[in-house]
Order: structure tokens, then C-alpha cells, then sequence
């Protein structure tokens, strides 16, 4: 049994707050808090509360309010999450910091989630030998593949730390090949990966869920493997188990904890994406550690409560001198002749440009407008070709709908692109948009008629499908031409207009009118519907 061997004088408590994910699955609550159960055994002199990001309550806020209520002076916070991912690197430290602004007298500790850990090795052999010990048959571990299923995040250190972990295995296991998927997020994904390992030869493959606990994800890969060995007969298919409540799970989350005090938190910061720059993630360097969970946070798993909560979007209030802007704008013009639809654009375009004939030369596709704003939603990603566009988007905007923006013009790949394939750095910059992001995203254009034209090339000749192209960049050389080839590319909605005028301000205003009018649209859909009748 370990303790935590750091101990507040005078009788105060020391604790040790474990945050978990959360899940709809009430399997997997049920297993995460056995699990805290355990630790409480094993940890029996210290205050242990557990709290969750979202879809379980309590929340992480009330296990740190409960544990400082039991009487903890010194608390650590442990992710109870395998890898050291967005939940561990920006979720959950967010969390602690609100923490600790709550309560200035407390020392807060962030502990390490759980890496590939000694113990946790072992465990996974535990699962696998279990699982092999379960088939009547006799087979080598050289002639076993085995396919470590890790959770897949946008995180390419986390993704390397399975593929890490199924090179450990299968070294130290002697297996004669391992093979690594993903369940969603990252590639291959489950079904992909078990093929390709069905196709390598091997007369038996064990399937090892790299997860914590049951839920959704486990029970989909267990489907998986079972689809698996009723398409291939000739090859045997077992399933190892999880991780689940095990001593050595409960020892690790202790030893963060005790590691957290005492300042030895060990984290992977020399290849963090938030700390170096990261080939293909240059652009997250420095971002800020944000929950992302609030919308969801404190909803039960249990099934006579739901399961699904909706921010409480509000009507986009405008400055007041924003505010008379535009009601001098609506009344400087007549606006009749316009689709209602293309208003809240075409007057920001006016108070853009400071023209009212600004809009005269615009065109919109049918249906622009609302594809756009549907996009916007589900997609929740705008791709610029300058960061001139990108900074022109209202920040609260892009929080309140949750929508990411990415510009590569800056990147190193796109300086090596433009200098190999002989275009300038916004059309690679495009093209790497297309190859990053496939067809969810909407595209922004305000500088670099070239950007036009490669999207354009892209659509044509390669089969993109973004959701909506704004194209509106200012100039003399190429602007004219590429702007109304882009209003011929029949193939997606798009907004252009014709003549040299425009500029990055002219497309960010068009995002921002769409994203003013998707807010809008939310908040009136709510407020149509009794408040008895919300979710959550």
C-alpha cells in the first residue's frame, strides 16, 4: 500500500481531489468511482473527493469544495485520465486555477495524469494474458498481432504515447507484430485498424482497449472485435479487458498526488503542442488553458436525468456606439431590394467599408447565407489565408459559438510549400487548410487573389467541398479574375463580389455577420422553448 508521505503540521488534512472525465455511460461512472473508493482504502489518512468535466455530477468545483469542507489545507489535484492530452493540459488545469482563485488561503498541486507508468504496464499484461488465457487454443505469441485501441485526441504527443505503449508490449510481451488504432479523432480508426492487422497473417489477434473504464467507446471497439472474427474465421480474435479498478490503478493516481506535492509532476513538455512548436500544431504555442466543458459540466449519467444540456446562448448586444452605427446604416439606404437573409452581412459590409454602394457589387450564391451558418455550427472551423482576417473576427463570437479559426500563411510547412511547389505562402496556406481540414470548414479569403485561385483549383480538380468560400481580397493584379471565377465554381456556396475593392476587413465582417445571426438564431430557438422543457 502507498501513502502520500507529505504531511501538513498541526493536525490539518492533507487532499487529494481526482477529477474524472465524466461519461453518458453510468458502467463507467460506476467503475470511476469504485476506483475512488479504492483509493480512499488505500489512502486512508488523507480527504479523497472525486468531481467531474461534464455528463456526471459531482463537478470538479463541489469535490474541491467538499474536500476543503473535511478540512484539507494542501490539495492535489489529479486528472483521472489516461495521457496527458487537452483534458489534462487545459480542461482540468483550468479548473484548479479557478480553484484557486476561489480560495487564495489553499496551496493547490497539479498532479500528472496517467502516463505509460510502470504499474499500468504491468496491468495491460494482466489483461492480455487473461484474455489469452480464455481461448482453448495454443498459439504462439510470435504468431499473435496485437492491437492496442487508444481514445484518439487532436494531440499528437497523447496519440505517440500508445503507439509507445503497443511498442512496449509488444517488445517486452513478444508478440510478433503490434498494431495501433484509434476510436476516434486520430486514424486508423477501430474498423480500419482491425483489417489491416486481420490482414498481416498472424493466426490470432488480441484486441487491448487502452481506456480507463467502461463506456460508449469500450463497448464499440468490443463490437468491432467481434465483427472482426465473423469476417475472418481463420484468424481467432480475443478481447483483452481495459485498465478498469485495479490496486495498481489506484496506486498511481496516489503517487501523482504525492508526486504533485512534492514538485515532481512529470509532464512531457518537450513535446507539448502548447509549449514548443510541433510540426503541423505551430499555431496552439501559448494558447491559454480554457475549459471547454462548461456547457455540459454537472450532467448526470443517470438515466432518469438527461444527458444532454445546451449553453444558454444570448442575443448578440452590440456597443452603443456600434449600435447607432448601424441604425444609421438601416436608415441611410433603402434595403428593400435586398434578401433579409443577406442584411446583417451587407450592413456590416457598409460599416466596414464606410460605403453604402459597397454593397451593390456583392454576390451571394442561393442558399450562401445559411449554409454558412449551418457550417459555422457544425463544422465550428474557419480557414483564412492572413491572420489580418483572422484577428478581424470578434473574439466573444468565437467563444460563445465555440468555432476555431486557423491560418497557416506564418507556418513553417507553408513557407517550404510555397518555396518547393513555386506559390505564394497564402495558396499554400490554402492547400494545407484543405489537407488538415477536408470539407468542414469555411473559408475566408481577404488578401491573396492566389488563395482564390488555388481553392478554386482545389474544388475543381480535386474534389473539395468546403461549406462556404468568402472570397473578397482588395487589388489590381488578379483580383477581378479570380473572384469571378470563384462566383462561376458552381460546386460550393460562396460569397464574392466583383471589382478591386474589398480587403481582410470585408471577409472577417462577413464571418462576423454570419456568426451574429447563428447566435442570434440560437438564442431565439431557446427562447421559443419553456425552460421546463431545456435539457439540463
Amino acid at each position: 500500500m502507498i501513502e502520500i508521505t507529505t504531511r501538513m503540521t498541526g493536525g490539518d488534512k492533507f487532499g487529494i481531489v481526482i477529477a474524472g472525465h465524466g461519461s453518458r455511460d453510468p458502467d463507467a461512472v460506476r467503475e470511476f468511482e469504485a476506483l475512488v473508493e479504492l483509493i480512499k482504502q488505500r489512502a486512508p489518512h488523507d480527504v479523497v473527493t472525486h468531481g467531474y468535466l461534464e455528463f456526471a455530477t459531482p463537478t470538479i468545483g463541489e469535490a474541491v469544495t467538499a474536500n476543503l469542507a473535511a478540512g484539507a489545507k494542501q490539495v492535489a489535484m489529479v486528472p483521472g485520465v489516461l495521457l496527458a492530452a487537452r483534458h489534462a493540459k487545459n480542461d482540468m488545469p483550468a479548473e484548479m486555477q479557478a480553484a484557486a482563485r476561489d480560495y487564495p488561503e489553499i496551496d493547490f498541486h497539479f498532479g500528472a495524469p496517467m502516463s505509460l507508468d510502470p504499474k499500468l504496464l504491468q496491468l495491460a499484461q494482466e489483461r492480455i494474458v487473461a484474455a489469452e488465457a480464455q481461448s482453448p487454443n495454443t498459439v504462439r505469441r510470435s504468431d499473435t498481432c496485437l492491437v492496442v485501441v487508444g481514445r484518439g485526441t487532436t494531440d499528437p504527443d497523447a496519440n505517440g504515447e500508445v503507439a509507445k505503449l503497443a511498442r512496449m508490449l509488444e517488445e517486452g510481451l513478444g508478440f510478433g507484430a503490434a498494431y495501433v488504432c484509434y476510436s476516434g479523432t486520430a486514424s486508423p480508426l477501430v474498423a480500419d485498424g482491425l483489417r489491416s492487422a486481420a490482414r498481416l497473417g498472424y493466426a490470432r489477434v488480441v484486441v487491448l482497449p487502452f481506456f480507463l473504464f467502461d463506456g460508449v467507446l469500450v463497448k464499440r471497439i468490443y463490437a468491432a472485435a467481434e465483427d472482426l472474427a465473423e469476417r475472418e474465421p481463420g484468424v481467432e480474435v480475443l478481447k483483452a479487458g481495459y485498465l478498469g479498478v485495479h490496486p495498481l490503478m489506484a496506486d498511481v493516481m496516489i503517487e501523482r498526488a504525492r508526486e504533485a506535492v512534492a514538485g515532481r509532476a512529470a509532464m512531457n513538455c518537450s513535446l507539448c503542442k502548447y509549449r514548443v512548436q510541433i510540426v503541423g500544431f505551430e499555431q496552439q504555442v501559448g494558447e491559454p488553458q480554457q475549459a471547454h466543458h462548461l456547457a455540459v459540466r454537472a450532467l448526470s449519467a443517470k438515466p432518469d436525468q438527461p444527458v444532454v444540456a445546451e449553453p444558454q446562448y444570448k442575443t448578440y448586444v452590440p456597443h452603443p456606439i456600434e449600435a447607432e452605427s448601424f441604425r444609421i446604416i438601416a436608415e441611410g439606404r433603402d434595403w428593400a431590394p435586398f434578401p433579409p437573409e443577406q442584411l446583417t452581412i451587407l450592413q456590416r459590409l457598409v460599416h466596414t467599408s464606410g460605403d453604402f454602394d459597397a454593397v451593390n457589387d456583392m454576390y451571394f450564391s442561393p442558399g450562401a447565407v445559411d449554409s454558412g451558418i449551418r457550417a459555422l455550427l457544425r463544422c465550428k472551423r474557419i480557414l483564412t489565408d492572413v491572420t489580418m482576417v483572422q484577428t478581424g473576427l470578434k473574439r466573444a463570437l468565437l467563444e460563445e459559438l465555440g468555432i476555431d479559426t486557423w491560418c497557416g500563411v506564418h507556418d513553417r510547412e507553408t513557407h517550404l510549400m510555397s518555396e518547393q511547389y513555386g506559390i505564394t505562402r497564402s495558396a499554400a496556406g490554402i492547400r494545407r487548410g484543405w489537407e488538415k481540414f477536408g470539407n468542414d470548414v469555411v473559408v475566408s479569403i481577404g488578401d491573396a487573389p492566389t488563395a482564390i485561385a488555388e481553392a478554386t483549383r482545389l474544388i475543381r480538380d480535386h474534389g473539395w467541398r468546403p461549406q462556404l468560400v468568402i472570397g473578397l481580397p482588395v487589388g489590381f493584379v488578379g483580383t477581378r479574375e479570380t473572384k469571378e471565377d470563384l462566383r462561376r465554381c458552381l460546386q460550393v456556396p460562396r460569397i464574392t463580389n466583383r471589382g478591386t475593392r474589398g480587403g481582410s476587413p470585408w471577409a472577417a465582417s462577413v464571418v462576423n455577420g454570419l456568426m451574429i445571426d447563428a447566435l442570434n438564431g440560437l438564442a431565439a430557438e431557446q427562447a421559443a422553448v419553456p425552460r421546463d422543457d431545456v435539457a439540463g
